[in-house]
């Protein structure tokens, strides 16, 4: 069992190392000992350029990927000594993710996008059904619930993904890009509905993107640049 530490921190992770093809002539070090502390209920945002290992950052911080080295802490959970199938459970319960692409179900209405990770969870249909539709509901998308992804508009589709990334209640959302196949007016509505769950919710939400205008709509703003934290500042929405 991983030892637990109650704090109002939610991720705390320190010398964050990671490599690829380790031991080979072709060895890569992506990340050079990363440190970020989140606290329970703030928004962050990862700022960064194409191949400055903001997706690397993220997958270790949604506990799809292990750290070459250092040490992590989510809510309090030391991630690093949890095997996969308690790192399975932690992710499910208290990881909701937000991708660029979606990742939706074809041929699947909206709703039935929404339940599935209930599904998976053995919750009851009828307990799923509400709960999804509530969800929809919250992301204005109800009326569109019988719909499946290619009857959808990008945004649309965006707001079916955030609202199945809240079926099981988590502690933290990791959105990455998600406006980034959207139009600006699109990738707007989406943005409010990212400070909607912030300030009505107090969801804990980390933002990676490569758009420095919407980092500036969060609390707290992290520059990556070749692997390493180079900046970090307040954003102007919340800055005195």
């Amino acid at each position: 069992m991983t030892d637990i530490v109650t704090s109002n921190i939610m991720i705390d992770a320190k010398g964050i190392v990671k490599s690829f093809n380790i031991g080979s002539e072709n060895e890569l070090e992506i990340l050079h000992g990363i440190d970020i502390c989140v606290k329970k209920g703030e928004f962050v945002s990862i700022v960064g350029t194409s191949g400055s290992g903001k997706s690397t950052l993220m997958n270790i911080i949604g506990l799809l990927d292990k750290p070459t080295g250092g040490s992590y802490l989510l809510d309090g959970v030391d991630v690093c000594k949890a095997g996969d199938t308690e790192l399975s459970h932690i992710r499910n319960r208290k990881i909701g993710f937000v991708f660029q692409t979606y990742n939706l179900i074809a041929r699947t209405s909206a709703l039935k996008n929404v339940e599935l990770p209930m599904l998976y969870g053995g919750v009851r249909a009828r307990e799923r059904k509400e709960r999804a539709m509530e969800l929809l509901e919250l992301v204005e998308m109800k009326e569109r619930m019988n719909h499946t992804p290619d009857e959808l508009s990008g945004g649309q589709k965006q707001r079916v993904a955030i609202a199945r990334a809240l079926v099981n209640r988590p502690s933290i959302i990791l959105a990455d890009e998600p406006t980034g196949a959207l139009d600006s007016a699109t990738g707007r509505k989406i943005m409010d509905i990212f400070h909607k769950l912030h300030e009505e919710q107090g969801i804990t939400i980390v933002f990676i993107t490569h758009s420095p205008e919407l980092a500036q709509e969060t609390e707290r703003i992290l520059t990556l640049k070749d692997g390493r934290i180079v900046d970090e500042r307040m954003g102007i929405r919340y800055a005195s």
